[in-house]
């Protein structure tokens, strides 16, 4: 065994560790013989950085694949990046902009050049932030979503899907993002409460001197109005049917028109009808043949329509237009008014709905399979709570609108050879769609062909991933698709369960019709102690890598796993990381204490070395079962939590006093292999948890081969556990504590050894344990008749020990005085309850059983007490 440092040095094991990892490849996979075990990682943003929730994903990613790999699975773990077109591309722009430069200025390729550099620059950053995190991905399969092979899938699956009849071109409202100038799916809104205004507008009713009030959250669209429109059975309103109203400002004729959708309880009862501006006027201008007057420009600035207001943002414009009506009278009222608020995902702009020609994919067919896998337990969703989200959602799908007006991402392989609206061809590449164009019009050249400008949505490239990794879409049966696909475990945050969890399932049943994974694993989101989400714009997220700075790659990786409990949110405290380093630290330095021990190969073993490594050892069987069945869960903390007792409670507290031998011995030869092999086992069960210091101290117990490494090391087997040896030795830990505690009451050196008498009948077991941790010279089943002694019990077992003449015995009398009354009053209570017929009947038999033991134990307790004083007294 080599020497080791006094004290734990993270930083220099981790990078000595992971560059060995690296070096002998023990993260690369390649199909063989074993059965593999393969995780995708949700492809983080290429322009993205480290932040806690990829630090709690990663983690147990990384537990998860370590572990399989030590159970002898041929474990695959693809990392890879994402486009992100949104992101990347108002990244870009921004960074153009600084620069006095307009993306339209410099056309689409050249933008390209310069989003391209951009990810070459700032790409590689999250995944070597992974790297420090200690994750055991397989880096020679690094995937990004615009890989030549990923690209040439999406275009694949496009035209596959055009041909079978599921992607259309469409007319329809959707969500504009007038930051990103793109549209985005329903999805992708997200609805925040904001506290804004109900304005009362008047509008003249035409050819009488009388005005209709009506409210309306958004002033500035009275521009887009084309209808007013009431409830037919609102007798309120009976006198406008049939009649026409004047848009104010406008001054413009519009229809009153009558629908049961008008809420009658909401306003004033009557409507102002906006198609191009609102989803569910869309709706009722189509149903009663409206016209549709849209009033925005791309970046949310009113166009021609918005009259004297043109070129000015809408929210100036609602100050503004508000102003104007008070002062033409044609504002009645304004009430303060709390609604939702749709915004964009990516850029927190507030939406606006606008009519839109898209393409959109039919999503109902692909659903169905989907959602059966999971009914039917094919793919298990954890926590299941889960699984109703999920089901809601994909029976209630709608149209995916997969168009974004980008030009960062996967361009739709469209190509148009004419003016009309439906003059245009669907082809992977400018060559196939050449061919395609002149079967329809011989004359076509390709310098006339010109293809789609937009992108499609990123998810539509993310939703192939666990396929397009493996280039299962290019080449359907390819060795590597065949052999790692379907994945075993997906881990990914409940966020984005429709965004990509839902649609790889579908994807999976479209093109292999297979399921992607078997099980789904939802992280909680990381919140602070304030139960905020963490986030940049809170400014309340720690930065990982100086977490890891100062703790330690394992100490950030137990503080994040020991916030975790199973898909419930993270409460992260930075107290844990602190936790883990201590852990890290008590490791070290018992693996010190072991190492500073000599052996003597002549000395025989001691009885309390052969207790504590027969309890140690099935202590260790049941933990093992214990944490595989944390891990058939998916309660990863749990299973931390289980090692981490076993470590630092049993083996460092417990097994590591009771085998140690006294100051300036040497301990035998046998119980020091029994203990190197235990501290192997507990660094196995530890390395998924805590790789650096688990192959630190692994290679540095004796010298060992490169395949001998503690990360590709087969790991505990699950064995049979003797429950009795465990629980007789929680019995004797029992013993041990109150005869310290006694010493501790007391002022007694440990020094001093004691007497300990056995007042019950029932084998006492690992005598020569309690001996040695207790200080006991003797124990003896008997006590000097009138003797004074303090006297305790540990389950069923009485114990004494007589006091010495360093007890204050008048002290002692106070103290169990004391405690006879706090017992009278508590026992006092317990046989109120009792009395109670109510309580007795009515409460449920388990409480009525576990007053009566609180009875007879309290009991049996006043009884030994009440002896003791009267020992004392005589």
């Amino acid at each position: 065994m080599s020497e080791i440092t006094a004290k734990y040095s993270p930083k220099n094991v981790e990078d000595k560790w992971y560059k060995f990892w690296m070096d002998n490849h023990f993260f690369h996979s390649e199909p063989n013989e074993k059965k593999p075990y393969t995780i995708v990682i949700p492809p983080p943003n290429v322009t993205g950085v480290l932040h806690m929730g990829h630090m709690l994903n990663n983690t147990i990613q990384d537990v998860l694949i370590r572990r399989a790999r030590m159970l002898g699975y041929n474990a695959c773990w693809v990392p890879g990046t994402d486009h992100a077109s949104i992101a990347t591309e108002a990244k870009v722009v921004n960074k153009l902009k600084e620069q006095g430069i307009s993306k339209f200025d410099i056309g689409r390729e050249k933008f390209l050049e310069h989003a391209w550099e951009w990810t070459h620059t700032h790409g590689g950053i999250i995944l070597e932030q992974l790297k420090k995190l200690g994750c055991s991905c397989d880096w020679d399969r690094t995937k990004f979503t615009l890989d030549g092979d990923l690209y040439n899938s999406v275009i694949k699956c496009f035209v596959d899907l055009y041909n079978r009849g599921y992607i259309y071109k469409g007319n329809k409202m959707i969500n504009w993002d007038p930051e990103a100038k793109t549209n985005i799916s329903d999805e992708e809104v997200i609805y925040k409460e904001h506290n804004g205004k109900l304005y009362f507008l008047r509008y003249k009713v035409t050819h009488e001197d009388h005005y209709v009030i009506v409210a309306t959250t958004r002033p500035e669209t009275i521009f887009g109005d084309t209808a007013l429109c009431i409830n037919p059975n609102d007798e309120r309103y009976q006198f406008l049917k049939g009649k026409k109203v004047i848009v104010p400002i406008c001054n413009r004729e519009i229809p009153v028109i009558e629908d049961e959708y008008v809420d009658m309880e909401f306003g004033t009862g009557v409507l102002k009808i906006t198609p191009a501006h609102d989803v569910n006027d869309y709706n009722l201008g189509k149903k009663h043949q409206l016209a549709t007057i849209d009033i925005f420009n791309d970046n949310a600035t009113l166009n021609d329509n918005g009259l004297h207001y043109k070129g000015k943002d809408r929210f100036i414009v609602r100050k503004e237009i508000t102003k104007e009506l008070k002062e033409k009278n044609l504002l009645e009222k304004e009430e303060n008014y709390v609604n939702k608020v749709g915004t964009s995902e990516r850029t927190g702009a507030v939406i606006e709905p606008k009519i839109s020609v898209q393409w959109f994919m039919k999503m109902k067919d692909f659903a169905k399979p989907a959602l059966d896998a999971v009914l039917n337990e094919e793919l298990k969703l954890y926590p299941d709570k889960f699984v109703t989200t999920y089901k809601n959602w994909l029976e209630d799908i709608h149209d995916w609108n997969i168009s974004r007006q980008l030009w960062w991402g996967h361009r739709i392989p469209a190509y148009y050879y004419g003016e009309g609206e439906n003059d245009f061809v669907i082809a992977e590449t400018k060559e196939e769609a050449l061919k395609l164009a002149q079967e329809k019009n011989s004359s076509i050249t390709p310098e006339s062909l010109r293809q789609e400008e937009d992108v499609l949505d990123t998810w539509f490239s993310s939703w192939l991933w666990p396929i397009s990794v493996f280039n299962g879409i290019n080449e359907p049966d390819n060795k590597e698709i065949n052999y790692y696909y379907p994945t075993q475990d997906l881990v990914t945050g409940p966020d984005i369960i429709f965004f990509w969890v839902a649609r790889m399932v579908m994807a999976g049943y479209a093109f292999r019709n297979e399921k992607p994974f078997s099980n789904v694993y939802f992280t909680g989101i990381v919140r602070d102690k304030l139960r905020r989400k963490m986030s940049k714009q809170l400014g309340n997220s720690p930065d990982p890598l100086k977490l890891i700075e100062e703790y330690g790659a394992d100490g950030v990786r137990v503080g994040v796993l020991l916030s975790s409990s199973a898909g419930n949110d993270l409460m992260f405290d930075e107290d844990l990381c602190l936790q883990g380093r201590n852990f890290s630290n008590k490791i070290w330095n018992s693996f010190r204490l072991v190492q500073s021990w000599n052996v003597d190969s002549s000395k025989p073993q001691t009885i309390e070395s052969k207790e504590a490594i027969s309890w140690l050892k099935n202590k260790i069987a049941k933990t093992v079962t214990l944490i595989n069945g944390d891990f058939e869960k998916y309660r990863i903390s749990d299973a931390l939590m289980n090692i981490y007792k076993l470590i630092w409670d049993d083996y460092c507290s417990w097994y590591l006093e009771a085998v140690k031998p006294p100051f300036g011995e040497d301990i035998d030869e046998k119980t020091y292999i029994e203990t190197i092999a235990i501290l192997e086992d507990l660094l196995k069960l530890l390395h998924p948890f805590m790789p650096f210091i688990s192959e630190e101290i692994w290679q540095t117990i004796k010298k060992r081969e490169i395949q001998e490494s503690l990360i590709i090391t087969s790991s505990v087997s699950e064995n049979a556990y003797n429950e009795s040896i465990i629980s007789d030795f929680e019995v004797t830990k029992e013993i041990i504590s109150s005869i310290r505690n006694f010493r501790s009451e007391k002022g007694l050196s440990p020094k001093e050894s004691l007497t300990l008498i056995v007042k019950s009948s029932d084998k006492l077991e690992n005598i020569a344990t309690i001996k040695k941790l207790a200080n006991i010279s003797q124990i003896k089943d008997q006590l000097n008749e009138n003797e004074p002694s303090y006297t305790f019990l540990v389950g069923k077992l009485e114990f004494a020990i007589p006091f010495t003449q360093t007890i204050d015995t008048e002290a002692e009398k106070a103290k169990i005085l004391e405690d006879i009354a706090y017992l009278e009053g508590f026992l006092k209570s317990v046989n109120a309850k009792l009395s109670n017929e109510k309580f007795v009947n009515g409460a449920p038999q388990k409480v009525v059983e576990m007053e009566r033991k609180k009875q007879s134990d309290t009991l049996e307790k006043l009884t030994i007490l009440k002896e003791s004083l009267k020992k004392l007294s005589d």
